[in-house]
């Protein structure tokens, strides 16, 4: 068994797709995932499966997850070495507490490098994007978050293949993961 972390796509936001994650990690162990538990309530699903590849595994879960609760979701998962792999790549100062930092997790087969080419562009002084594995970082500075252009990003097409953590989720779902 691997630990991995599923990473579930706009549900409990703004009010929005509300889904109870007590339904949603019972939905993960009536299909056989082991040590199911989740954080916060915005759809992170910690768990133990075999490994299967990570597209596979993705559709696996969307397919159980939509005939089960009858709303289509789109899951990213990484295991708790890519997890830790995307971690350790980001940025220098990716996190500090002059900015506001995130990652967007990318669902296969959409590549940092694809979306990162596909960018607008965003405010420079303000806004930064780097690309990681399986991610891009995205950080602005805090003291001028209002000036963001990160909007111009979430019009896209190609957003509706990501989906966003900060970094400080992010950071405890690899210690969740770390733990098990």
């Amino acid at each position: 068994m691997s630990a991995f972390v599923a990473l579930l796509r706009g549900i409990n936001v703004g009010g929005k797709n509300l889904v109870a994650m007590s339904d949603i990690s019972a939905v993960f162990r009536e299909s056989g995932f082991e040590n199911v538990r989740t954080h916060g309530q915005s759809g992170n699903v910690l768990f133990d499966a075999e490994p299967a590849g990570r597209p596979p595994l993705e559709s696996t879960i969307e397919r159980i997850l939509e005939d089960r609760l009858l709303a289509p979701m789109v899951v990213v998962v990484r295991s708790k070495e890519e997890l830790a792999e995307t971690v350790a790549a980001a940025p220098a100062g990716h996190g500090s507490d002059e900015l506001r930092s995130d990652v967007f997790f990318l669902k296969h087969p959409l590549t940092a490098e694809a979306a990162f080419a596909q960018l607008p562009e965003l405010r420079e002084g303000v806004d930064s994007m780097a690309m990681g594995p399986g991610a891009l970082y995205f950080s602005r500075v805090a003291a001028l978050a209002t000036k963001t252009r990160i909007q111009r990003v979430m019009a896209m097409p190609m957003y509706q293949q990501m989906t966003v953590r900060t970094w400080r989720v992010t950071t405890r779902l690899l210690e969740l993961l770390e733990e098990s």
